[in-house]
């Protein structure tokens, strides 16, 4: 089996690396800047191309790990083959394929990646795609090769599956950058904030969302709340606190 990576971020990056911890052959990456290209080639001893022209055109699998925004461009560019071609992405439809190749489907992981942390990819939960029940079923094989856990999900499933992981993971991320630049204010360690961060995310694995939370929002203690807002100093993380305490507090209403 012969794989072609077009792409070279954080996520074609962890993908390809644990393809080759399982003996999969990538043969090929392209990527539009030579550095990124070369990089990630030499991770996985194989050879690289900025053109799309030159991609090779016997591979058995194709998967384009780039942005939403450049991912039309480049089908466009990639001349047809009679290899299985993939998109990674978590709000794009299996459709965007349609009219450039015969065979197509997605692959695609549920989980955040940053290229100097390392994952297990056996428990990422992977979800994928294809246009044809052969190729679902080749995919279900594919995908086995690196996770424990591999479920068959629609376009339409999955773009409401992504707009959830945004709201899990990059939104909560936010709050983390939020929460960390009020203690730098004040010269406050950011470390302080981890046993908190770790039992919050600890506790959804037993308990509901709705039954781990906890704090003044949940009975909208308006003295607290106007304490914390009047001690921000930017405008809109005073709105953002506002926002957020009246939504967590209306959907603790609703038990």
């Amino acid at each position: 089996m012969k794989v072609v990576f077009i792409g070279s971020g954080n996520l074609a990056t962890h993908l390809s690396l644990a393809m080759k911890v399982a003996g999969i052959e990538v043969v090929q990456v392209y990527s539009q800047t030579e550095s990124h290209a070369s990089l990630l080639a030499n991770k996985l001893s194989c050879s690289y191309t900025t053109e799309p022209e030159l991609i090779v055109s016997n591979a058995d699998i194709y998967i384009f790990s780039v942005k939403d925004s450049a991912l039309l461009d480049l089908i466009h560019k990639i001349p047809q083959n009679k290899g299985l071609w993939l998109h990674t992405a978590g709000s794009v439809p299996m459709g965007v394929f349609e009219g450039f190749n015969d065979r197509y489907g997605v692959l695609y992981p549920l989980q955040t990646f940053s290229k100097n942390r390392d994952i297990d990819f056996s428990n990422v939960p992977v979800f994928i795609e294809s246009n044809s029940a052969g190729d679902e079923a080749y995919l279900l094989s594919f995908a086995g090769k690196l996770t424990r856990q591999v479920i068959p999900l629609s376009s339409e499933k999955r773009k409401h599956l992504h707009l959830a992981a945004v709201w899990a993971c990059n939104f909560t991320n936010h709050m983390y950058l939020m929460a960390s630049k009020i203690l730098q204010e004040q010269s406050l360690s950011e470390s302080f904030l981890l046993p908190l961060i770790d039992e919050t995310a600890a506790k959804v694995h037993q308990l509901s969302a709705r039954e781990a939370q906890t704090g003044p929002a949940i009975r909208y203690d308006e003295n607290i709340i106007e304490k914390h807002i009047e001690l921000l100093s930017d405008p809109n993380m005073k709105e953002l606190y506002r926002l957020i305490s009246r939504n967590i507090h209306k959907e603790s209403s609703n038990e």
